[in-house]
């Protein structure tokens, strides 16, 4: 597979349209159409199905859309690094994230790299720890920012001043929304909504005494946005990080837990990593920041 013909694969997917595509990749249609059959051809698969006015992709080519996407990224990240010069501090960072205010320590060391060259661009990728890692791992970002109790045995970090305030996400009219916190006893009838990451956690059952995946679990989620609007329609709770939802001047509230649960926050990357120069200078900047 050649990167360039992996590159309007993506185009193909994207726009759905190989018309369109081609446009946007400016070559010709059946110049696109030849290079996606010999495509297909080489791989054995059938990739596309081409209708009169869209095109779409088959199971095997949703499957090469998401690893094309991290070959992609990963090429243009390391010609990046190339780039660098001694003289002028360019080229690009990959950041892996959870949803935390922690990122504030983050993008505070961002923004002084900036400041000093203007020239860096940062790119983040957001999801819970199993995310981050496997980007990490497959050195699709340089760095990740983990939450709370994660194996970090084959990483280097450093563990960042914040942490965050473990809770549930309520409507208002709630019953749990009378008391000022929530203790194991008060959820043995809640329906609850959890990020997958915290349902694989043994920090959250010890917290409450037993294996919290035999509480009534609605459903599960990598991100809090949509479980937001789940308990807006009051379908349950949501296990989720203070701050992480705007609950000022809607139905929602924030609970913490009792006894208080903290999750610490570290900046992780691969051990014996080599970074760019842009890179190692972001991460001299965080470490005297935490």
């Amino acid at each position: 597979m050649e990167l360039r013909v992996l590159r309007y694969f993506i185009e193909v997917a994207r726009e759905q349209n190989i018309t369109a595509a081609a446009e946007r990749l400016f070559i010709t249609q059946s110049t696109l159409s030849k290079q996606l059959m010999e495509l297909e051809k080489e791989l054995g698969k059938q990739l596309l199905v081409r209708g009169k006015r869209k095109t779409t992709l088959t199971e095997d080519g949703m499957f090469l859309y998401r690893r094309a996407q991290e070959i992609v990224d990963l090429a243009d990240k390391t010609e990046g690094a190339f780039k660098a010069t001694d003289e002028v501090i360019t080229g690009d960072i990959y950041i892996g994230c959870g949803e935390t205010q922690g990122m504030r320590t983050v993008i505070e060391a961002m923004k002084k790299l900036r400041d000093r060259h203007p020239d860096v661009r940062f790119h983040l990728y957001s999801g819970n720890d199993e995310d981050v890692s496997e980007r990490l791992d497959n050195g699709l970002v340089d760095f990740g920012l983990f939450v709370g109790n994660t194996d970090l045995e084959k990483y280097d970090y450093v563990k960042l001043p914040d942490s965050d305030v473990w809770g549930f996400v309520m409507r208002k009219d709630c019953p749990l929304a009378e008391k000022p916190a929530v203790k194991p006893a008060d959820l043995a009838d809640i329906p609850i909504l959890c990020s997958r990451q915290a349902l694989h956690s043994n920090e959250l059952s010890g917290w409450l005494g037993y294996d919290f995946s035999k509480l009534n679990i609605l459903s599960t989620h990598n991100l809090v946005y949509n479980a937001a609007l789940m308990v807006k329609a009051g379908m349950g709770c949501a296990l989720a990080i203070d701050n992480l939802i705007n609950t000022e001047g809607t139905e929602l509230t924030f609970r913490p837990l009792e006894p208080a649960m903290r999750a610490d926050l570290f900046f992780a990357w691969k051990k014996y990593q080599v970074f760019s120069k842009a890179a190692e200078k972001f991460l001299k900047l965080l470490q005297n920041i935490a």
